[in-house]
């Protein structure tokens, strides 16, 4: 009863929290990926917004590499396509660890939730406006946003929050267009096909399969550290291991085990081809094939820290674009304390 009643609140508190970017590219893939080596160590549940993406790809690669069992962790990742549901079940506690958007930690803070982010895979969002072919010659920038159909993952995700402000940022006020909750993958490429949307906010693989099937256009590219400078301001951190605060501090040997693991990854992933990174990824991934799952990853890449560590203005970044439209966040930026959002006290001491 006790439990049912604490998923009830937390779900409650996390109805307008911005689910982590899009669904997985198959939303049928849920429940928990085959686990790695058991060592004699601590075990660490693990909830990820979508194990296929290439953004949360440190994730299933770190298990892939065998980097959790050699730092001493028993990792049992876990799967769920809409990424709000992620952090539900880390509030609730039926996971010690969430990979997902940054910007849960900020939302978060401003609900009166202590969630940080332990280690920091991104200084980009990873996410990518597409315009369908139809619709290439009207929307040319975020102004001809108003009057629009725009694809998000669903209503209160991240894409629905990059969004909003791709829109507010051009003059577009939020009420002037329509968010349409397709998802991610085939659901995306769907709707575009289909004139539901007229453009919409996904991420790889499933951008390039748009544009290798030249379903649309590229209008906004946050794949790079360039390209969240060009369309948000500075840089974006978006995907993260993010823990609460309260475990993190009882558990730092753990912690750290994790950070070195992730770390490690991160640097193997500066130091591979996106071909060789393919390679020890699930066969199943690669849903448009081997070569076009690999030109995923190197359009991708760009996105990742090498280190783990928070870029330096990042969170200022992302309040900033919180803080144009979002109810919990507008006006209360000063109420925000960023240094609790994040912390570097592990990547930092990482042996990888």
């Amino acid at each position: 009863m006790r439990r049912t009643a604490a998923a009830a609140v937390t779900a409650v508190l996390l109805l307008p929290l911005a689910a982590c970017a899009d669904d997985a590219a198959s939303s049928s893939r849920t429940g928990a990926a085959p686990a790695g080596p058991a060592v004699d160590g601590p075990k660490v549940k693990i909830m990820v917004g979508g194990l296929d993406k290439v953004i949360y790809m440190p994730a299933m690669l770190t298990q892939r590499l065998g980097f959790f069992a050699e730092a001493g962790v028993n990792v049992e990742l876990m799967s769920e396509p809409a990424g709000v549901n992620a952090t539900t079940a880390l509030l609730a506690g039926d996971v010690q660890g969430a990979v997902g958007f940054y910007d849960h930690t900020i939302d978060l803070q401003a609900k009166g939730k202590s969630v940080e982010s332990v280690v920091q895979f991104s200084q980009a969002p990873g996410e990518v406006e597409v315009v369908s072919a139809e619709q290439a010659g009207a929307i040319r920038t975020g102004a001809d946003f108003k009057g629009k159909k725009l694809g998000v993952t669903s209503i209160g995700s991240s894409t629905d929050f990059l969004t909003k402000y791709l829109a507010v940022k051009n003059g577009v006020d939020v009420s002037e267009f329509s968010p349409v909750a397709v998802g991610a993958g085939q659901t995306f490429i769907a709707a575009m096909q289909q004139g539901s949307i007229d453009a919409g906010m996904t991420t790889d693989p499933t951008v390039a399969n748009i544009l290798a099937k030249n379903l649309g256009t590229v209008l906004y590219d946050m794949r790079t550290p360039e390209g969240s400078r060009a369309a948000l301001g500075g840089l974006y951190p978006s995907s993260s291991l993010y823990m609460n605060t309260s475990w993190v501090n009882g558990n730092k040997e753990t912690v750290q085990k994790l950070a070195d693991a992730f770390v490690r990854t991160l640097g193997w992933m500066n130091t591979h081809t996106p071909e060789e990174i393919a390679a020890k990824m699930p066969a199943d991934y690669a849903q448009g094939g081997a070569e076009l799952y690999a030109a995923s990853i190197k359009a991708t890449l760009p996105m990742f820290t090498t280190d783990g560590v928070m870029p330096a203005d990042g969170p200022k970044t992302v309040l900033a674009v919180l803080g144009a439209f979002h109810p919990d966040v507008k006006g209360k930026e000063s109420t925000i304390d960023l240094a609790k959002t994040y912390t570097t006290e592990f990547v930092t001491r990482a042996t990888g």
